[in-house]
């Protein structure tokens, strides 16, 4: 079965599926398939957990990738120059001296700069 609706030179078509006694339509949603990182997975988790109704908008209107990947992009280049700055002011010990010293000062660092990421980009 085909519906058609126009409206001021706009062209929709719809075919629909039988299922029993009910018509379903055939829906999609076009979205490019796309890599997504720890924080666009953790966003994406957030909101469906917690902000469901924009997760279902966002979903529905084929933006949830992108949204998804905007704050990847966003939380790597935070994390990149908040870890410059933190280096900075915190310089990490001889990595060849004491590697164990190295490894616990950088993964200190790292914490506190994702602390602020998840807070500010993927928690709000």
């Amino acid at each position: 079965m085909i519906l058609r609706i126009m409206k001021e030179e706009l062209t929709m078509e719809l075919t629909y599926h039988r299922k029993g006694d009910y018509l379903f339509p055939n829906l999609t949603v076009e979205e490019e398939e796309v890599t997504i990182g720890k924080y666009g997975m953790l966003r994406r988790t957030f909101l469906k957990e917690h902000k469901n109704s924009l997760y279902q908008s966002l979903f529905l209107t084929g933006k949830l990738n992108k949204h998804l990947l905007e704050i990847e992009k966003a939380a790597q280049e935070r994390m990149e120059s908040q870890m410059e700055k933190l280096l900075k002011n915190k310089p990490a010990p001889d990595k060849e001296a004491d590697p164990m010293a190295w490894t616990a000062h950088m993964n200190a660092l790292t914490a506190i700069a994702e602390e602020s990421i998840l807070t500010e980009l993927v928690y709000s």
